[in-house]
């Protein structure tokens, strides 16, 4: 599992979160606080704080897979 912390703080940027994870069959957890949620799960974002970073934990062993989940994340990544 590898956890990165990203930034969703418009609509715009949460849909096409949603649709860049979407296209993979891993499972994604935002965690905010105590909560933690789907990450593929529009409903599930908007009911977070979106005004401050959260964290994303990828269910996947390091490898190709997790390199090309990070490369589509890059809009989303806190540096």
């Amino acid at each position: 599992m590898k956890t990165v912390r990203i930034s969703l703080n418009s609509i715009d940027k949460v849909k096409s979160f949603v649709n860049d994870l979407a296209r993979y069959d891993i499972d994604f957890d935002l965690i905010s606080g105590r909560y933690v949620i789907d990450a593929k799960s529009i409903m599930g974002i908007f009911s977070l704080d979106l005004s401050k970073p959260i964290d994303l934990n990828i269910h996947a062993e390091d490898g190709p897979v997790v390199d090309e989940i990070l490369e589509t994340l890059t809009p989303y990544l806190i540096k």
